[in-house]
């Protein structure tokens, strides 16, 4: 998959873009706030209808516009092409469009234009609480799995009606169990896909994180989930009367959690800048083999600040391996001209490069090898 002409009106600090892509690397240079990284932002947001971080959509918006529209032109590994056009407007929400045609249900396109971020807010996925990486692992499975997204919404609406419920100090157990039924089912849809997606992901991210720290050190990811010992419906009707007290659901998917270790040792405790950055860009390089093996495309990587907290070496080393065939188009993001020079020679083959500065896109020369 890849991404060859973009429009962009009103979003974030660029007022108005025409851009067009390279298949191979393209690379974005200038200083912090100048909209190198509003660019990824925008790319994302066309992939997947939402933003890159947890935000209010109206952020998106440029500053006194009352609206804003990104409209792309993708080409699939088959050679067919699309236009997808995204926008929205302050107060009355979003609309898109996918070859003129309106999308009914904005699940229905997560997955489709497959994309993968490295950022350096990727640090959150460590340091942060496990909602971070339940919303990780919910998005990655729901772009190669559209049936989780409707079991895990299932579950949801059936958690908030449980939370009402306990909330309004309700006691009967009839009424507590037709809807944990329902709760219960679509848990155990989820707990199993995420169970699998995990043993599938181990292997991978530990590859990967063995590839850029020259077998260092030993990273593992384990799938932590109250439904490894039991069922939902047996973990609800154990803790049923513990929920009234406090008025919310102690048990279930939505309290699962992915655990990192290094070298046996937490990682979120004893790693260091370096050990964690380096664990997630593995953990995202995994994450797309793992699309691309799911959907039979391969997804757009947008590698945001990379160089920051890496030395040269981990630097060269992640560029060999996005250098490989199993990688397609990439968006990479940097303040050193010399740094992104240095990329497009080992990458080789077809690269662009821009300057940004102030919202403004201006195409220059790739140096000479």
């Amino acid at each position: 998959m890849r991404l060859d002409h973009l429009d962009i009106v009103n979003f974030k600090n660029i007022a108005e873009a025409q851009l067009d892509f390279s298949a191979g690397a393209n690379c974005l240079l200038g200083l912090n706030g100048m909209g190198k990284s509003n660019l990824l932002e925008a790319v994302h947001f066309l992939s997947m209808a939402r933003g890159m971080t947890p935000m209010p959509e109206s952020a998106l918006i440029r500053h006194g516009a009352d609206s804003m529209l990104l409209k792309g032109q993708w080409t699939s590994e088959t050679d067919s092409n699309d236009t997808v056009a995204c926008g929205l407007v302050r107060g009355k929400g979003k609309t898109l469009k996918v070859n003129g045609k309106d999308v009914g249900r904005i699940s229905a396109h997560i997955g489709r234009f497959p994309v993968v971020t490295v950022t350096p807010q990727d640090s959150r996925l460590v340091s942060e609480s496990g909602e971070e990486r339940r919303r990780l692992m919910d998005m990655v499975i729901s772009q190669g799995d559209p049936a989780y997204l409707s079991q895990l919404i299932r579950y949801n609406k059936a958690l908030e009606s449980r939370n009402k419920m306990l909330r309004a100090g309700l006691r009967d157990k009839l009424l507590f169990e037709s809807v944990e039924a329902g709760m219960a089912e679509a848990a155990s849809a989820v707990h199993e896909a995420r169970m699998a997606w995990t043993e599938t992901m181990r292997p991978e991210v530990s590859r990967y994180y063995t590839a850029i720290s020259s077998d260092r050190d030993h990273i593992d990811i384990s799938y932590r989930s109250s439904l490894n010992s039991a069922p939902l419906q047996q973990l609800l009707d154990a803790s049923r009367e513990k929920d009234q007290v406090l008025g919310f659901t102690t048990q279930g998917p939505h309290r699962d959690d992915l655990g990192m270790e290094l070298d046996g040792y937490s990682l979120r405790r004893l790693g260091s800048q370096g050990q964690v950055k380096t664990f997630t860009i593995s953990l995202r390089l995994a994450i797309y083999g793992y699309l691309r093996r799911l959907r039979g495309e391969r997804p757009l990587l947008l590698l945001d600040d990379i160089f920051d907290k890496l030395d040269a070496t981990r630097v060269g080393r992640i560029m060999e391996l996005v250098s490989g065939s199993d990688f397609g188009q990439i968006f990479i993001t940097d303040t050193n001209r010399e740094h992104l020079d240095e990329i497009m020679a080992g990458l080789g083959g077809g690269s662009r490069i821009f300057e940004v500065a102030d919202g403004n896109f201006t195409p220059l020369t790739p140096a000479a090898p």
